[in-house]
């Protein structure tokens, strides 16, 4: 499994603000924008692409063209909603599904109750957006998702990671490609990351 963590300084500095308990929810919105775009271009790295001869004002010469059809975002509901605009700025024909994924707050494991996906997967890259890999549960479940409709190149996206979260996907998708804002410390008893910043979605959507 290949995992990729931001080591920059304004990925620090955003992520700094987003985990801070008094960021009201419109900063905390925009920030996770602002990240999602570090995110998704480093996400996007491995995207393949083949020459295109181009004409300059100045003269002819061969571009790079991405060669793959559009990829496909599919943000884990709610919270995943929050990296979507990131991923359309800069993949503006990227087509988009949902999953819907909850946890169950006693027994810590995913209920799944809603998935629609763009076709043809399996020609796709396909990047899972979820901000906060924390058990690992509900991502597994949604990386097995993609993969039972066909996906093949697929990349998780998250904003904080835990490390019991990565051991898990290790384990289930040794395949996977992960792209990552930070690794924290670990779970509390009740399965949120600590230091964290607490959950994604109510501060996004301003459910608190």
């Amino acid at each position: 499994m290949q995992i990729i963590v931001l080591d920059h300084p304004l990925a620090h500095h955003k992520l700094a603000l987003l985990r801070d308990r008094r960021t009201p929810v419109i900063l905390f919105r925009s920030l996770t924008i602002e990240l999602g775009l570090m995110l998704a271009v480093e996400a996007t790295r491995n995207l393949a692409t083949e020459a295109w001869e181009i004409e300059t004002p100045l003269e002819k010469m061969d571009g790079q063209a991405l060669t793959k059809m559009d990829p496909a975002l599919v943000p884990v509901l709610r919270a995943g909603l929050g990296l979507v605009p990131s991923f359309l700025k800069l993949l503006p024909t990227a087509k988009v599904g949902h999953i819907g994924m909850y946890r169950d707050h006693a027994s810590l494991k995913p209920v799944p109750y809603y998935r629609n996906f763009p076709p043809m997967l399996d020609a796709r890259a396909v990047y899972v957006l979820d901000p906060m890999l924390a058990t690992g549960g509900s991502a597994s479940e949604a990386i097995q998702e993609v993969k039972d409709a066909g996906a093949k190149d697929i990349t998780l996206v998250s904003v904080i990671a835990a490390p019991e979260g990565i051991a898990r996907l290790e384990k289930d998708h040794p395949d996977l490609r992960i792209v990552l804002g930070a690794v924290d410390r670990e779970l509390n008893k009740n399965g949120y990351i600590l230091p964290g910043l607490g959950d994604a979605g109510d501060r996004i959507f301003g459910t608190i």
